[in-house]
């Protein structure tokens, strides 16, 4: 720990939009009902040399039909990856009263992780110049660039400190969010808007994905079941869109202007593999975990709840398994652990954000999310990882998050009750 003064810091308002709903209380609904919102993504023409691909994927998609986004130009101009995470960021800054207290937006942080980008973007420039032969549209680079819904977010709100884009694969929205918590708790901002956005559900990133052969392969019985974390049947990963964004800030200015405390960061730690470009480390994951321990200085045993990474691979859910039991202990098989994958989807960058918006769910309604789809259980993967059903009545006091990205890069969050 260092010997400065820290703050401490606390999450005044939460804004998600996912396949389980528009609103941060859709998403604690249907975690608490055990709900999934995973089905065939029949939406895509997934073309082929001309011909309509036999095969569709399973996925968590946002239905733009019944959820408005953004109107006007805006819903034309932006990328889906900028409109979630502005409808995400307004939900947030309306909970926390952030643009109400102008004094503070004049120096708050924006932080944004995202893996992709605006796919959409990228894809329709691809198709206006091989396809039909014609230049891509004016605005292809500024909708498609990384860093467009941090700039989006930071104009739209008026926040004029820093702005960072973080792109770290899987791990881009739980480092971003990090990050932001380090620069509060250090004094270099009183508060941020800080999460993750993603909108990958276009046919040449879903393409890519089957040709890396870890996306599960849809049960066209009940597609809503195709993505199985931990269970002795799972075979890959199941992807999803959506955003979730939070207003960060010291406590001591949370409190001095009546804001929302829904709960305490605690801490944060990442590390790098340095081994593998995919290939995931049990000590690159433990030595992440080990560090948001130290950093909130708690010991394993003070976590009541982790929600795991767990995208539903052979080899990455038995590698997170292990390292789980190495730093947990003997408290390994006392502390319930889940993966909401399972229900939204994968997000890729914007994960590790919605994951926090549900532990921060978990917490403040007092259950605990389920691991759906878990009916036939792996030996090797042999923790509680709270079965298909959700439990009730449960109260939790601090809570893990858990990243883990193609790159080695590994982030995890301490969280809990203020």
């Amino acid at each position: 720990m260092s010997s400065v003064a820290q703050r401490r810091v606390v999450i005044t308002g939460c804004g998600v939009i996912s396949a389980l709903g528009a609103g941060a209380p859709a998403l604690a609904e249907a975690l608490a009902a055990g709900r999934s919102g995973i089905a065939l993504l029949d939406h895509l023409a997934n073309v082929e040399r001309g011909r309509r691909s036999s095969r569709h994927p399973a996925g968590a998609r946002i239905d733009n039909r019944a959820t408005k986004i953004l109107g006007g130009y805006e819903h034309a101009l932006l990328d889906p990856v900028s409109q979630y995470a502005l409808a995400a960021a307004e939900e947030a800054c309306e909970q926390s009263g952030l643009l109400a207290a102008q004094g503070l937006c004049e120096g708050a942080g924006v932080f944004v992780g995202t893996g992709m980008g605006g796919a959409l973007s990228v894809e329709r420039a691809y198709a206006d110049m091989l396809g039909l032969g014609s230049a891509p549209r004016p605005l292809s680079i500024l909708c498609a660039m990384n860093n467009a819904p941090a700039s989006h977010l930071s104009m739209r709100l008026g926040l004029k400190g820093p702005n960072l884009s973080i792109s770290t694969a899987c791990a881009s929205s739980t480092i971003a969010i990090g990050e932001a918590f380090r620069a509060i708790r250090l004094g270099r901002i009183a508060c941020a808007v800080a999460g993750g956005t993603e909108a990958c559900l276009v046919g040449g990133v879903l393409r890519a994905w089957e040709s890396l052969r870890v996306l599960a392969q849809a049960r066209a019985d009940n597609p809503a079941t195709s993505c199985r974390p931990f269970a002795r049947t799972r075979d890959g990963i199941v992807l999803g869109e959506g955003a979730a964004m939070f207003v960060l800030e010291s406590l001591e200015s949370a409190v001095r202007r009546g804001a929302p405390l829904l709960a305490e960061l605690l801490g944060y730690g990442a590390t790098a593999d340095a081994s593998h470009i995919a290939s995931p480390s049990v000590e690159g994951q433990v030595r992440a975990m080990q560090a948001a321990l130290h950093d909130a200085d708690l010991s394993p045993e003070e976590i009541d709840y982790v929600n795991a990474h767990g995208t539903a691979t052979r080899v990455g859910d038995l590698c997170e398994t292990l390292a789980l039991k190495r730093v947990f202990g003997a408290h390994a098989h006392g502390v319930p652990i889940s993966s909401t994958k399972s229900a939204h989807g994968h997000l890729l960058g914007a994960s590790g954000a919605i994951e926090l918006a549900a532990s921060l769910a978990a917490l403040r309604a007092a259950f605990l999310p389920a691991t759906l789809n878990l009916d036939e259980e792996d030996p090797e993967c042999d923790l509680d990882y709270v079965p298909n059903v959700p439990r009730h009545g449960i109260a939790l006091r601090r809570f893990m998050s858990n990243s883990f990205a193609f790159g080695g890069s590994n982030a995890v969050l301490i969280g809990g009750r203020v």
